[in-house]
């Protein structure tokens, strides 16, 4: 029987902790599908605007061999929906959201990942804005 694993992510400006990220949820089952964050909703959750566009972050995150499938992540409020869409068996996220989404073990087991240590998106362009 397969496992389908399910993960989101902005992945902007991609580095290897979103690589690491992908690679070990992809370990977790035989299908990985990833919701990237819409333009919008990042710039609700974070913002700020995504340094790459919505369609380049997932044309990046398409073109990984871990990844099976991507598709647009509009609402982190759809989540549950998102998950019964693609059948996902296993929903896994970075341990920095340890605890936020354990409502959906009732539908799927919930994996936390540890982050990557010393590496984020936002250090990332805090360190190149200051080199220039």
């Amino acid at each position: 029987m397969s496992r389908t694993v399910i993960t989101f992510g902005t992945f902007d400006v991609f580095h290897v902790g979103h690589l690491k990220v992908i690679q070990r949820a992809a370990e977790l089952g035989d299908r990985l599908v990833v919701g990237v964050s819409a333009d919008e909703l990042n710039l609700r959750k974070k913002d700020r605007e995504p340094v790459f566009s919505e369609a380049e972050r997932m044309a990046i995150v398409a073109a990984l061999k871990p990844v099976d499938e991507v598709f647009l992540e509009e609402s982190l409020e759809l989540k549950r929906d998102y998950i019964l869409k693609f059948a996902a068996d296993v929903l896994v996220m970075g341990d920095d959201w340890a605890g936020r989404f354990d409502e959906f073990r009732d539908i799927c087991e919930v994996v936390y990942l540890p982050r990557t240590p010393a590496i984020s998106t936002t250090a990332l362009i805090e360190k190149i804005s200051s080199a220039t």
